[in-house]
């Protein structure tokens, strides 16, 4: 029997939209066609923006609305969970559990979201040489949202940006990663029945030197909210002009194990996220620093929890690292991981591709100028370096353009005190790997990590306008 592909809509003004060009999404597993997706053209692009702009000024979407109707999405999430994390396994080749953490993430991000919806409050400016005037601000929605999404958590990552922009009050025209689109045209669908306002919610499908350079050069567009590579955010910046962005981006994140920490939970911690999602996350542990007294201990331990890692179909629910998103990604990191090893580097384990799955690697003598020290690798490779003093290790740290997040395992409670004052980075994680997040707390990075903060709370108040208003009382 011939599998039947349901071509999948555009989502604009409200209505479903279908066009003649069309991208083929892959099971990144098995390479079948997952799903046919339409592309926007300039037209419906344009159509989307009017749509978005109409919305904001001649439509009503009042707080308790916001919230009622965020509330709502997270209660449909909750029914279609299932649906949801197959698609993100086929389409995005996550393991089915880490989807299914993923979705149930996702409910939560708009919960949070609701709840920020009631908090956008001004406040009374104190009456400081200033008789006869009464000051106060107002938060009023920043304008149109353009959100620019990446495949590795096709609903989160989408959802921590639609979903503060609605609760801002802003229309949000989302652009996703090709490779991924079918989940974000399945929430559009939840929206849709959430009751969002008609406008209030537009999906466009295309490349990003088309749709995306269309809707960075739309002087409509008041914020750019972005994940994905240096490269890009900074063309964005430079294109946008003075209009915001907020701009998460690349990170070669490290974590160090101290001879104070808890060496053996460190290393079945940091072999299970060193690999997740088959590295294909931003704040993925790509370098791991051991100081040297304990690198044995560590590596015995780390290496025997890197092998028992199950690698392959990411709809098996016992599957730890399922494929990367293209072949194209695997090659090359393959060349990045040959290029060190001819450089010096040595591999431990791993170094092999086979279709779409890269398998776990771990590398050692990796020096500064190799790409998979030095680049953000988003694939499942992590070298391990040894060091001596502390300092020694915040040095390797900060010795990076890039500044997202760092983890340290330490027992020194003085030394816990200290060092995110030390590390140039915008999170430090505790006795965890970098790789941690919970979608409550500020996330973003400095220096070429971007700049900005997710989380719902954080990232409202940089899709509002704060507008001070002074009242002459005796006037």
């Amino acid at each position: 029997m011939v599998k039947t592909i349901e071509k999948q809509k555009l989502f604009i003004n409200g209505e479903w939209v279908e066009t003649e060009d069309t991208y083929r999404i892959y099971n990144k597993y098995t390479g079948d066609v997952f799903s046919e997706v339409s592309i926007a053209s300039p037209e419906l692009v344009d159509k989307a923006v009017v749509a978005a702009a109409h919305a904001h000024k001649h439509r009503e979407f009042s707080p308790d609305n916001r919230y009622t109707v965020l509330l709502r999405v997270a209660e449909l999430l909750k029914q279609n969970r299932d649906d949801f994390a197959n698609a993100i396994a086929q389409e995005g080749g996550k393991p089915i559990t880490d989807a299914l953490v993923e979705v149930n993430r996702s409910v939560s991000t708009f919960e949070l979201a609701a709840e920020e919806a009631k908090k956008l409050v001004g406040e009374i400016i104190p009456n400081y040489n200033a008789q006869g005037r009464f000051l106060y601000t107002i938060k009023k929605p920043v304008g149109i949202v353009a959100a620019i999404t990446p495949f590795n958590f096709p609903l989160n990552l989408v959802v921590h940006k639609v979903a503060p922009a609605l609760a801002a009050g802003n229309p949000v025209i989302v652009k996703p990663a090709s490779d991924t689109a079918t989940v974000s045209l399945k929430l559009c669908e939840l929206l849709e029945q959430a009751g969002v306002p008609k406008g209030y919610v537009q999906c466009v499908t295309g490349g990003g030197s088309t749709v995306g350079e269309q809707l960075l050069n739309d002087q409509r567009i008041a914020h750019y909210t972005f994940t994905g590579s240096p490269s890009v955010g900074k063309h964005i910046q430079r294109t946008i002009g003075l209009r915001k962005a907020t701009l998460e981006l690349g990170s070669n994140s490290a974590t160090i194990v101290h001879s104070d920490g808890d060496v053996e939970q460190a290393a079945a911690r940091l072999a299970k996220m060193a690999f997740a999602n088959a590295g294909q996350i931003c704040i993925s542990v790509q370098r791991i620093l051991v100081q040297r007294s304990v690198e044995k201990q560590f590596m015995k331990a780390f290496l025997q929890h890197v092998g028992e890692l199950k690698v392959g179909d990411p709809l098996d629910p016992t599957t730890n690292v399922g494929p990367m998103i293209s072949e194209k990604e695997v090659r090359r990191i393959e060349e990045w991981v040959n290029e060190a090893r001819d450089s010096g580097a040595t591999i431990l384990t791993g170094g092999k591709r086979r279709g779409n799955i890269y398998e776990p690697t771990v590398i050692t003598n990796a020096t500064k100028g190799m790409k998979v020290v030095d680049e953000e690798v988003f694939a499942p490779v992590v070298s391990v370096a040894t060091y001596d003093t502390i300092e020694e290790a915040i040095d390797l740290v900060n010795d990076s353009k890039y500044g997202l997040q760092a983890g340290i395992y330490t027992k020194d409670l003085n030394l816990s005190f200290k060092i995110p004052y030390l590390l140039e980075v915008g999170g430090v994680i505790v006795n965890d790997t970098c790789c941690y997040r919970t979608d409550q707390m500020p996330y973003g990075g400095v220096k070429e990590s971007g700049n900005g903060k997710e989380g719902p709370a954080y990232a409202i108040q940089e899709l509002v306008e704060t507008v001070t208003v002074v009242v002459n009382v005796e006037g």
